[in-house]
C-alpha cells in the first residue's frame, strides 16, 4: 500500500504546485488593480497591494449605467451568437459527416479554405457598411460570428466517430435526416457542442474590434470596446498632461497600469464564473 501511495502523493504534489503557479497571476492581477498607480510603478507587482487604492475601479464605474448597459449588450450578443452559432455549425458539421452527402468533399474544402485565406478587413468593411448596411446594428456583431470553420471541423470529426449503425437502424425504422439529426446526433454530441459553445462565448465576449469598426452609437457599445475606449482616453490624457508644460497635475494619481488590471478583472469576471459549468465537458 505504501508503494502505491508514493506515486499518488507525487502526482498530487505536482498538481498542487502547478495549481499555485496558475493562481498566482490572478492574485497579482487583482492586487495590481487595487494598488495606487504611483505605488505600482515604484514597488512593482505584489501579492498584497503596496498601497490600497480603488481609483482604477472608480474610473471604470464612474458611470454605472453605461457599464451595465455595455454588460447587457455583450451578454445579449454573446448569448445570441452562441445559440445561433452552435445550431448552424452543428447542422453544417452533421451534413459534412454523412457518407451519403454527395458534395461533402468540395464543401469540406470550402470550409477549410477559409481557415487559410480571408477577404481582408477592407472588403469586409465595405460589405458590412455599404452593401448590407449593418453598421450600428446588432446584426454586424452577431451574424459574422455565427460560423467558425475550425469549430465546424471539430463537430464534423465528432459526428464521424459516432457509430454508423445508429444512423442506419434509424433509417430502416423510417427516420429522415432531420429526425436523425435532432433525436440521435445532437443528444450524443453534447460534449463537443458544449466545448464549441464555450469557445464561441469566449471569443465573442473578448471581441472589441467589431465595436471599434462598426459601432458609433454609445448605447450599443459592447463591454470590451467600452473598456478599450476608457483606456485610450486615459492614455491620451496622460500624454496631454506630460506635454502640457504649464499644467500642474500630479500624473502619478491618474490610473495607469492599475487601470489595465482593473479592466481585465471587470472583463474576465463573468467568464471565470461561467467556466466551471463547462469544465466537465
Amino acid at each position: 500500500m505504501k508503494n502505491k501511495k508514493k506515486p499518488q502523493i507525487l502526482i498530487h504534489l505536482i498538481g498542487m504546485i502547478y495549481l499555485v503557479l496558475c493562481i498566482i497571476p490572478f492574485i497579482l492581477l487583482i492586487s495590481a488593480s487595487l494598488t495606487n498607480a504611483a505605488a505600482l510603478s515604484e514597488e512593482g507587482f505584489r501579492l498584497i497591494p503596496a498601497e490600497f487604492d480603488l481609483t482604477a475601479y472608480e474610473y471604470i464605474f464612474k458611470s454605472p449605467v453605461k457599464i451595465l448597459r455595455s454588460y447587457a449588450v455583450t451578454f445579449f450578443v454573446t448569448a445570441a451568437t452562441v445559440a445561433g452559432g452552435v445550431f448552424i455549425m452543428s447542422m453544417i458539421g452533421y451534413t459534412l459527416s454523412r457518407s451519403n452527402c454527395r458534395f461533402a468533399r468540395p464543401l469540406s474544402f470550402y470550409v477549410f479554405f477559409t481557415l487559410l485565406f480571408s477577404g481582408g478587413m477592407v472588403p469586409s468593411y465595405i460589405l458590412m457598411t455599404q452593401v448590407l448596411h449593418w453598421k450600428d446594428t446588432y446584426l454586424v456583431m452577431i451574424v459574422p460570428s455565427l460560423v467558425y470553420a475550425f469549430h465546424v471541423i471539430m463537430i464534423r470529426t465528432f459526428f464521424q466517430k459516432l457509430p454508423a449503425e445508429l444512423f442506419e437502424s434509424a433509417k430502416i425504422d423510417g427516420a429522415d435526416e432531420f429526425v436523425i439529426y435532432f433525436k440521435i446526433a445532437l443528444p450524443l454530441s453534447v460534449p463537443v457542442l458544449t466545448t464549441v459553445a464555450f469557445f464561441t462565448a469566449m471569443s465573442k465576449w473578448n471581441d472589441w474590434q467589431t465595436g471599434l469598426l462598426y459601432i458609433t452609437k454609445e448605447e450599443m457599445e459592447p463591454l470590451q470596446y467600452m473598456l478599450y475606449r476608457i483606456q485610450q482616453n486615459i492614455q491620451s490624457l496622460l500624454t496631454a498632461l506630460r506635454q502640457g508644460g504649464g499644467i500642474s497635475v500630479d500624473v502619478r494619481n491618474i490610473p495607469g497600469q492599475n487601470l489595465l488590471m482593473a479592466m481585465a478583472v471587470v472583463a474576465a469576471g463573468p467568464m471565470l464564473v461561467v467556466f466551471p459549468f463547462f469544465q466537465k465537458y
